[in-house]
């Protein structure tokens, strides 16, 4: 880490007094003296600040990447308290361009030809600047060099991948510091969230994988009336380079201009809902940036509204198990059965196996039947999720990391749907389409399915299947003498060491025996009997 980046942070830290965060008795020594001389700075603005705002402040004044972590932060409220969850929601990520010059650089340099050649136009002005990468509006060539296809070329910022892992580094230590010092930060795992913040940066870094993930997702609504997602050219994406086709969408944060065309505001709230779990359960591959940024409303069929999702870098996918106890927990919890949530809670592994199950349904109990029979407006799923992590703290229950950017998608979902149309009833939404996917799962038509997928593989590894049997019967008659001659072995092993021990007693004994009969003298006055007595215990000391 260079010295003078280190210096910034540290004149940050002070500014904000982000020290005080940490409760005084649970800082070191050398952590106190350094931050002493901070109490002789005036306070400034920071002193009428709460916890959340100052750390918000400090976040947005070390730059874009701490910006970008911050928001990670933000979708987790199993690790950071409801105060800075609040504070760090209002994160934005507002970053000033880079010149011109050197985009256009930058892509000739990764397409291999200069911008003339390759668009038919090419704005300098950006659409949009964020802390990765930058966006340009281009139009590509058409056919007897006529204007082709409205275009965006999006840029990764030069040399963002080195302070990226400058700052990586430090936040590494700091997760180590927090780890090693604060009282729950074990339980915290900052380390965990670091690599979690990691591997969600490196992905943006690869604008090859953006577009791969938005190919995945336009073939899973190809024929979809529910979501559109532009189409990749290829031809010019490089790893620093992407260029998609250009969409006219209404921001779903602009409810004026939806308005004004008559959008079904109620049936987009929906249809945003059936996204989710359309591709959270049947494509198992889920867009995990959702936010309103990233979300427009296509202005064909008002009626029929149609979402636009852009900026794929990060999405997930759930393992076949998570997917099937993640449903029936929520039909558990649609159908108030908390005794069945509970116990597929200890099912899955979710929480020990020693979890006592009715103080864990009574728990869970408290947290959800609050929420029921009410429209989406008087629900917080933030409030909810918190809550149930609360809970969960007293019976040892950890986030899922395979379920972080689940519930991280899952909130933005519900910010979405409350500001289009506060009264709908996202269970009422979900409840039918968890019930059909449950069904569908165990529906012949599915395992027929499952046969002609696996079947393959099955009938490859049949032929080897007496072989692999005999090989086991075979072991497993090996196996038992085996592990009888070890079972007597340990027997005499403790037997052996029993006797070893009180041989050492006693040698121990005698030694300290012979040590009180010596003189202090010379060895010539050494008394005949402490000879004896230690040539025994050296002899049972070294008896096997």
């Amino acid at each position: 880490m260079p010295i003078a980046r280190t210096l910034t942070i540290a004149r940050v830290f002070l500014r904000y007094r982000l020290n005080e965060l940490v409760p005084v008795e649970h800082q070191p020594l050398w952590l106190r003296a350094l931050w002493a001389p901070a109490k002789l700075l005036p306070s400034g603005a920071s002193k009428n600040m709460c916890r959340g705002e100052r750390l918000r402040r400090a976040l947005e004044d070390l730059g874009p990447i701490y910006v970008k972590f911050g928001q990670l932060l933000s979708t987790r409220p199993d690790v950071m308290p409801p105060d800075m969850v609040q504070e760090l929601n209002h994160l934005q990520d507002n970053v000033p361009p880079f010149p011109a010059d050197q985009c256009i650089a930058r892509i000739e340099e990764a397409l291999g030809a200069p911008v003339d050649e390759l668009f038919a136009e090419f704005e300098r002005e950006p659409l949009a600047s964020a802390s990765v990468a930058q966006v340009h509006g281009a139009r590509l060539k058409g056919e007897n060099g006529e204007p082709g296809q409205a275009v965006v070329v999006k840029v990764l910022r030069p040399g963002i991948d080195k302070i990226i892992q400058q700052d990586l580094e430090l936040l590494h230590y700091i997760a180590r510091w927090i780890e090693h010092y604060l009282p729950d930060g074990r339980r915290m795992r900052p380390v965990e969230v670091v690599e979690d913040y990691r591997h969600t940066i490196e992905g943006e870094l690869d604008l090859v994988r953006e577009a791969s993930n938005g190919s995945e997702l336009k073939r899973n609504f190809a024929s979809s009336p529910l979501l559109y997602i532009p189409e990749v050219h290829w031809d010019y994406t490089r790893e620093n380079v992407l260029v998609l086709e250009r969409i006219d969408g209404i921001p779903v944060t602009d409810l004026d201009q939806l308005r004004a065309q008559n959008t079904n505001m109620e049936l987009l709230a929906e249809r945003g809902v059936e996204i989710f779990f359309k591709q959270v359960f049947e494509h198992n591959f889920f867009h995990a940036d959702m936010h309103p940024g990233n979300i427009f409303v296509s202005r064909e069929h008002p009626d029929r509204p149609k979402y636009i999702a852009i900026d794929t870098a990060i999405v997930g996918s759930l393992t076949r198990e998570d997917q099937y106890y993640l449903a029936r927990n929520l039909l558990a919890m649609f159908r108030r059965d908390y005794r069945m949530v509970a116990e597929l809670h200890v099912q899955s592994g979710w929480v020990r196996k020693d979890t006592p199950i009715n103080a864990f349904e009574s728990a869970i109990r408290s947290v959800c039947e609050p929420i029921f029979e009410k429209p989406l407006g008087e629900i917080s799923f933030a409030r909810v999720l918190i809550s149930l992590f609360q809970t969960a703290q007293r019976f040892e229950m950890e986030v899922q990391p395979q379920l972080v950017l689940l519930q991280k998608t899952l909130l933005n979902i519900e910010g979405l749907g409350r500001q289009l149309y506060p009264q709908l009833d996202l269970w009422k939404t979900a409840h039918p389409f968890l019930e059909r996917w449950m069904r569908e799962r165990i529906h012949p038509r599915t395992i027929v399915g499952e046969i002609r997928r696996y079947g393959p593989e099955w009938l490859e590894k049949f032929p080897q299947l007496p072989q692999m049997a005999f090989s086991a019967l075979e072991q497993g008659q090996e196996l038992g003498p085996k592990l009888q001659q070890l079972s007597d072995q340990l027997a005499g092993s403790r037997q052996r060491g029993r006797a070893r021990y009180a041989r050492m007693i006693v040698g121990g004994l005698l030694a300290a025996g012979a040590a009180l009969v010596a003189s202090p003298g010379l060895l010539a006055q050494v008394p005949v009997a402490s000879w004896v007595l230690g040539a025994v215990a050296l002899g049972l000391l070294l008896w096997p």
